[in-house]
């Protein structure tokens, strides 16, 4: 007979329990991996997962939330704030509350962010089948709502019997800890084994350390990689996310130092070098800046750093143009190191671009090629400044509020978005003062991403001003967490873009043929189509009444006024500003290189017959690096 020491717990308060007691370590820095849980309780995890965080709230934090997804949002910002090396957990009830997960455990996968997903599950012994909210599949009795969140999982589970739970919750965190394979993890949780007790082995309790790794590169990559390098005569480095993930910044930044190889962006990279440094040239790509599209296109190696290569990041293919070009890809994942049919140097981006810098010695690029980036670089920068002025009494535009918020900002200020126009803007235009103040996610691109982000980066980086960027059409997808921020008091910033419809889309419907169809905030006009007047929607009223202390500015001069009362506000804070999109006032520059969105192949109106032949002429330029 066993004499090990045993605790009985129900399955939900084991849970609570270990997850209380595990932890992430890199080079020597130790913090709590699942650091609180955010929930909202219906029938399949009120009594299970509700009654185990009653019962270990002093050991594990809780914030409430009022949308399944924007919890998500929340959980993923607080990750990507701490290096993914901490996290939150997740927990609603079966039925709506789980599926409301998918788009938020999506945004998490695809941006490699860790955050742990715990949905009730129906009845595990079918008492009653089919209970309330049982999705009925007549061919496969043990499919719940839940198995949507199985494409969107890196790890997925369902705990059908108490023990089940031991090895599922030792591969979660394992999987939480990988750098290579992190995203949404997902344990369904079926109500009635939540609340089902079972004697527990003590050691399920134990402290554990999760060790998260920094391979390094094999020498026979790193020997072609330097050989790659020192070949090249117009060398360009993309950094991407992986940069950050890693904390490489500063590895890089040494590395330039003493190369000058020039540093371009994409969204998830961009502050992997700070916007004053010599070599950095800015976003490239679809939404990136002239200097580094047009290094882009001249360049003969290509080193990309921690980067998916998005279609947005090589213009769907076009922007590589120059005869031999060559990529070097330093990856973690293996998959996204063999893209590009580059060169793979598979290693953590901290560790390989030490090796790398190692390795180069006193190598530098050319003196010509040198002045020639610096000199484009600083045209680029006077030219979003020129945007960036406007008369202090006119209504002010898109790039211009950007530029306001620019002049009242330091490298403390955390800058988030998602969607809309504003990323290809904050992309081409913003100025990066500190490796993690831009924050723009753009792996998914989700409307309603930015406010409960706001509030989760808020939570990991107390003290520290955050501002959650959104227009009119991303605000009124996730509102509702402002409600937390009010009740936490978690003193976010949030600036209100009002310019009456889908901005972004409205713009790309017009160059491809669809001639702005259903993208406008509009009454309808006599002919049914979305023309009218503005809708009387008042978001300021709606954000005031769900607690926010709400600014108005009408003109440019009282924006920078507001936003500097904003900043310095110790409660959440709303700035309303209704935006000139009337073009009398120059905006961003226009895209500085292609985007692939097909165009119809036949049509009869004129705006598509024009779109089509100019998609036809951008595509010749597409081609497959092999």
């Amino acid at each position: 007979m066993s004499t090990r020491a045993t605790r009985r717990l129900t399955t939900a308060q084991a849970l609570v329990a270990f997850l209380s007691k595990q932890f992430s370590e890199r080079d020597g820095e130790r913090r709590r991996l699942i650091e609180a849980t955010w929930g909202i309780f219906g029938h399949g995890n009120v009594a299970g997962i509700g009654q185990a965080l009653v019962e270990y709230g002093d050991e594990m934090p809780y914030h409430q939330g009022r949308n399944e997804q924007a919890m998500v949002h929340a959980a993923v910002g607080y990750a990507r704030q701490s290096g993914r090396l901490a996290t939150h957990a997740v927990t609603t009830s079966i039925g709506p509350g789980a599926t409301n997960l998918v788009t938020g455990a999506a945004l998490a996968t695809i941006n490699h962010l860790p955050v742990l997903l715990l949905p009730g599950d129906t009845f595990a012994t079918r008492p009653a089948d089919p209970v309330l909210q049982q999705l009925e599949v007549p061919y496969a009795g043990d499919v719940s709502v839940n198995d949507c969140l199985r494409p969107v999982s890196v790890y997925f589970d369902r705990i059908t019997r108490p023990e089940a739970l031991v090895p599922a919750a030792l591969a979660a965190m394992r999987t939480l800890t990988d750098p290579v394979a992190t995203g949404a993890v997902t344990l369904a949780l079926p109500q009635d084994v939540q609340a089902e007790a079972y004697d527990w082995p003590e050691q399920f309790f134990a402290e554990r350390v999760w060790t998260v790794r920094r391979p390094e590169p094999e020498p026979a990559e790193l020997d072609a990689a330097v050989r790659a390098v020192l070949a090249a005569r117009r060398p360009l480095i993309v950094a991407g996310g992986g940069v950050r993930h890693s904390g490489a910044e500063e590895a890089l930044r040494r590395l330039v130092d003493d190369t000058d190889i020039p540093v371009a962006s994409t969204q998830a990279g961009k502050g992997a070098l700070c916007h004053d440094h010599p070599a950095d040239v800015g976003g490239i790509g679809h939404t990136g800046t002239a200097t580094a599209n047009e290094l882009a296109r001249q360049a003969d190696l290509v080193i990309g750093v921690g980067t998916r290569w998005t279609d947005f990041t090589t213009a769907s293919g076009t922007l590589f143009a120059a005869d031999g070009v060559r990529f070097l890809n330093i990856n973690i994942a293996p998959y996204d190191g063999h893209k590009m049919a580059g060169l793979p140097l598979l290693a953590d981006a901290r560790t390989a671009l030490d090796a790398l810098h190692r390795r180069l010695g006193a190598h530098r690029v050319s003196p010509p090629y040198e002045i020639d980036y610096r000199t484009a670089k600083s045209r680029w920068d006077r030219q979003v400044s020129k945007v960036f002025e406007g008369e202090e009494s006119a209504r002010p535009t898109q790039p211009q509020v950007l530029g306001a918020l620019d002049s009242v900002v330091t490298g403390d200020d955390i800058v988030i978005n998602a969607a809309g126009s504003l990323p290809g803007e904050l992309h081409k235009l913003w100025r990066t003062r500190s490796h993690d103040q831009y924050h723009v996610e753009y792996g998914y691109s989700c409307m309603g991403y930015e406010i409960p982000a706001a509030i989760g980066v808020g939570l990991a980086v107390p003290g520290r001003p955050v501002w959650a960027l959104v227009g009119d059409g991303t605000y009124l997808m996730l509102p509702g967490e402002i409600v937390t921020a009010v009740q936490e008091n978690i003193p976010i910033k949030i600036v209100i873009l009002q310019n009456h419809g889908y901005a972004s889309i409205g713009g790309l419907s017009e160059s491809v043929g669809a001639e702005g169809f259903a993208t406008a905030y509009r009454f309808r006009a006599e002919d049914g189509s979305y023309t009218g007047d503005p809708l009387p929607v008042d978001l300021a009223a709606n954000a005031a009444s769900l607690g926010l202390r709400v600014l108005r500015p009408k003109t440019l001069g009282e924006l920078r006024e507001a936003l500097a009362e904003a900043r310095a506000a110790d409660r959440p804070t709303c700035v309303y500003v209704e935006t000139d999109s009337s073009g009398a006032v120059p905006g961003a520059p226009p895209a500085q290189a292609w985007w692939d969105v097909p165009v119809a192949e036949t049509a009869t109106r004129a705006p598509a017959v024009a779109a089509r032949k100019e998609y036809e002429r951008q595509a010749g330029d597409r081609r497959r690096h092999l």
